[in-house]
């Protein structure tokens, strides 16, 4: 499953300015709502909902808030280079600059796990981290999500 099956070039956030956790979950919330008709309150809720279960930062800057919404009719996914690094909570004590945000209808399943899995291998690679740092821009962003495995690595 490529990642652009997952993220559109409009759910990408080039700089977003966060100095918390708590701000970053809702800027990533609103846009969501904004991209996808849902309901904002109800999204950061279940975003806060698993946090609340352990951190999502998935360590080397890197965080994936996720969670399933009843009303969502496919996968969701929203891309933010944060303009600083701000404290996630990651198990490796490094700070977050990197968020990915994903979304699943109630009844995903494997499809979700599998996503989840297909954006951790993504961002884990240091050279696709380190190229979607040096991107200043959406479309600079995007054009590294796209890459193809092989190249992107």
């Amino acid at each position: 499953m490529p990642i652009t099956d997952l993220v559109a070039p409009e759910a990408i956030l080039p700089a977003l300015k966060v100095n918390s956790k708590k701000q970053a979950l809702q800027e990533l919330a609103a846009k969501a709502a904004e991209l996808t008709g849902q309901n904002e309150r109800a999204i950061f809720e279940v975003l806060l909902q698993r946090e609340k279960l352990g951190t999502t930062a998935v360590g080397y800057g890197v965080a994936i808030p996720h969670g399933k919404l009843p009303k969502l009719e496919k996968i969701f996914g929203l891309f933010a280079r944060l303009d600083r690094p701000i404290d996630f909570e990651a198990m490796d004590g490094q700070p977050v600059d990197l968020v990915f945000l994903l979304l699943a209808p109630e009844g995903a399943g494997a499809d979700h796990l599998k996503a989840l899995a297909r954006i951790a291998r993504l961002l884990r690679d240091q050279d696709i981290a380190k190229k979607l740092r040096a991107s200043r821009d959406a479309q600079a962003i995007y054009s590294v999500l796209a890459l193809p495995p092989a190249t992107a690595a």
